[in-house]
């Protein structure tokens, strides 16, 4: 596995809230932040930590998946220089890879840096999707998957419907009761996680039976055949940001490496699209992602102090972990069940909810699993934060596009 060949940072990271039905704020009638109205806040969030030193700003990638369906906006590219006339001229780009095209532009980012041609990468990623009814936005979503061979025999919630088969499959390889536990439990995780953290769509949720009402049978009359509607992430709008930095961008805006998280190893790998797993009670593709990006640090899952995951169902969760080597195949569930993934647990993943508490607006999620490592290993995460993160601080992330087909895996840690 080839390695870094130069050293490079993230630092300044933020997200907003991410609003969507459970934010208190948040009614379906009323008028909402627009995607520009997130692009600003969190971009001028960023400059506002580099004052006087956004001219220092060499370029540009934004992470989207489908504004150009939910809200009648292509070339996101051309949104970035409305944050600051220091971006003006500038190199802007968007990317996309479904569900992780914010780890996309994180790639993206480091490579830009690797090349020696940028020194500091502004690095966005942002969705506003509750802007059409739900019927609708699956149809878009259904795009993250091969539509042509895929959507008109799949489910009328597409994605629900391909994860329900990954779960159901479990059921039967592993146990229906005790999979279910562990994706009850994964969810109940999430929502405490989500109370530490303000910006969390589920930070309100109040329920004292979290496990229990996670636990219903689901209804495939109304929904889907192995899920329940607490198994799924929820819709959402946000946006993050995070600046990717060599040692010359750090010098330049005079931030100390103490405010600072050093890239480790990564990887962005991909699976065909037009074919269905062969495994689908394995995520294959996302297990190579994390395996490289393991090659490339010199590090085991054993090194990790604290982990985000790509939890867009609770039964993604707990594959999620076993993909990248932290249990044993068929043991997460009683893993998950067991608090080890808790933030006082052997190994804390998704510390502010993930998907399911945090929020999925789709192309901000991989920035925001960045910024969250960035802040549990600066010591920034307020309530969320683990002492994991600082007995072993060292990072990681795994963010996923559609059906496993495209993963992003990055390790950080502190210098």
């Amino acid at each position: 596995m080839r390695k870094l060949r130069k050293n490079v940072y993230f630092t300044a990271g933020y997200y907003t809230i991410a609003m969507g039905s459970g934010r208190p704020e948040f009614h379906p009638k009323n008028p909402r932040p627009s995607l520009e109205d997130y692009v600003l806040q969190a971009g001028k969030a960023i400059l506002s930590s580099i004052p006087g030193k956004s001219s220092h700003i060499d370029e540009c990638y934004i992470g989207n998946f489908m504004a150009s369906h939910f809200c009648k906006q292509s070339h996101l590219g051309g949104l970035m220089p409305m944050i600051s006339d220091d971006l003006k001229y500038k190199p802007c780009t968007r990317v996309e890879g479904a569900c992780a095209s914010g780890g996309v532009a994180l790639s993206n980012a480091i490579k830009a840096v690797l090349s020696d041609l940028s020194d500091v990468v502004l690095v966005m990623g942002a969705e506003v999707q509750n802007s059409v009814k739900a019927l609708y936005g699956a149809d878009y979503l259904a795009q993250a998957g091969h539509f042509a061979s895929e959507r008109k025999e799949g489910d009328a919630f597409f994605f629900p419907g391909v994860f329900s088969k990954r779960a159901g499959l479990c059921y039967q390889k592993y146990g229906k009761e005790q999979t279910r536990r562990g994706m009850a439990a994964w969810y109940a995780q999430a929502i405490e996680h989500a109370r530490t953290c303000p910006e969390a769509q589920e930070h309100t949720n109040k329920n004292t039976n979290l496990v229990e009402d996670a636990m219903q049978n689901p209804n495939p009359a109304a929904f889907v055949e192995n899920l329940n509607f607490l198994d799924c992430s929820k819709v959402s709008d946000g946006a993050a940001g995070i600046l990717c930095v060599s040692e010359e961008g750090l010098r330049r805006l005079e931030i100390p490496l103490s405010n600072a998280v050093r890239l480790m190893g990564f990887s962005q790998t991909q699976a065909d699209l037009t074919k269905a797993p062969e495994e689908p009670t394995k995520l294959s593709n996302s297990a190579v992602s994390s395996s490289q990006a393991f090659a490339m640090a010199g590090l085991t899952a054993q090194n990790i102090g604290v982990l985000e995951v790509h939890d867009c169902f609770s039964i993604n969760g707990l594959l999620m972990l076993e993909a990248a080597g932290f249990v044993k195949e068929g043991e997460s569930a009683s893993f998950v069940a067991n608090r080890e993934t808790s933030l006082q647990g052997s190994i804390p993943t998704n510390t502010t909810g993930g998907l399911i508490g945090y929020g999925h607006p789709t192309g901000a999620t991989g920035v925001r699993q960045m910024v969250d490592l960035w802040k549990q290993l600066t010591q920034k995460a307020g309530k969320s934060q683990t002492q994991k993160a600082i007995q072993k601080p060292t990072g990681m992330m795994i963010n996923m596009g559609g059906n496993d087909k495209t993963s992003v895996s990055i390790i950080v840690g502190k210098d």
